[in-house]
């Protein structure tokens, strides 16, 4: 298949990224030029696009998704029992938990980092766990190779940048079935990270803002959905406005992969790339882990208003 960025009514881009993973020639430069052309138009115009011949085969893909759905229909007794090591500093709560009562968000969910770490005791095995983890983190590096070039940053910087891997982690959900008086999955929000992969099941209820308009981002088998965080592109790329709903008399299963910077690091305009193109800095320099430890709060202790709830904005200029 060759590079795509196709977008009919209500679609998401789709990006080929076969053209990065074959060998290189005349030929495969050229496909890989279009390929890098298609992720950066779907970056600034959409923030999101589905990656299909990405690299991650699709039978570990749906035995994830299998254990997920089946670990979330244990007892909660049981669930309880995913949890953080003992005596380990996980950057965020490893293991099992449920949203608050009284949170908008109607989901439970399961935090693993890299398997490596010995932050979380594990309820399915670590080959699983090991093996979709470094496939993704594999995808992970690509896509931030891809995003370097995109963003016309020096060869390599963004791999020198955020080499560090144990602020990476998978969120897995579930969403209980929506009600005859609401059906919110997960509100409206930016992701706060770099780079975020999506797996899904077939029941769907992920949903875009574009131009006003929610497009839904239906389930299709093998591919990954993409999204791009609000932390690296100073605005440049498009950080996009995402919401889950929930069906009626269904739950919803998916598996998320955050690529992060390191806690330890801060955030800030390059002043060599503001020169280059011209433009003032739209934030002011941050902590990572301190922007992370506040989305975070955002989701354990639910503010009232939303306008209390933390952005990237919190550090605009």
């Amino acid at each position: 298949m060759a590079a795509t960025n196709n977008v009919g009514a209500g679609a998401l881009p789709v990006v080929d990224l076969a053209p990065f993973l074959a060998t290189v020639g005349d030929e495969g430069g050229v496909a890989r030029a279009s390929a890098t052309g298609a992720v950066r138009e779907a970056c600034r115009e959409y923030g999101f696009f589905r990656a299909v011949n990405h690299g991650v085969l699709a039978e570990p893909m749906a035995r994830a998704l299998e254990l997920l759905a089946a670990f979330f229909a244990l007892p909660d007794e049981e669930k309880a029992k995913a949890r953080p090591v003992e005596g380990s500093v996980a950057p965020l709560p490893a293991g099992y938990a449920r949203q608050p009562a009284h949170s908008a968000d109607k989901n439970e969910y399961l935090l693993a980092f890299d398997p490596q770490l010995g932050f979380n005791l594990y309820t399915m095995s670590h080959q699983d766990s090991e093996e979709l983890y470094g496939r993704l983190t594999e995808l992970g590096v690509l896509i931030q190779e891809i995003l370097n070039e995109c963003m016309g940053l020096p060869l390599g910087f963004l791999k020198e940048y955020n080499g560090d891997r144990s602020f990476y982690f998978i969120a897995a959900l579930r969403y209980f079935p929506a009600t005859a008086e609401e059906n919110n999955g997960v509100s409206e929000h930016e992701d706060g990270n770099c780079i975020t992969f999506v797996l899904q099941d077939g029941v769907g209820g992920l949903e875009v803002l574009k131009d006003g308009a929610w497009i839904p981002v239906d389930p299709v088998e093998g591919s990954i959905v993409v999204n791009i965080g609000d932390v690296l592109t100073n605005g440049k790329m498009k950080s996009a406005t995402h919401r889950v709903v929930r069906k009626p008399a269904v739950h919803r299963h998916s598996l998320v992969f955050f690529f992060n910077v390191h806690g330890d690091k801060w955030v800030e305009p390059l002043p060599e790339y503001m020169e280059k193109i011209g433009e003032a800095p739209r934030f002011r320099r941050f902590l990572y882990s301190e922007y992370q430890q506040l989305r975070m709060r955002n989701k354990t202790h639910p503010p009232s208003r939303p306008e209390d709830v933390v952005h990237i904005t919190h550090y605009a200029i």
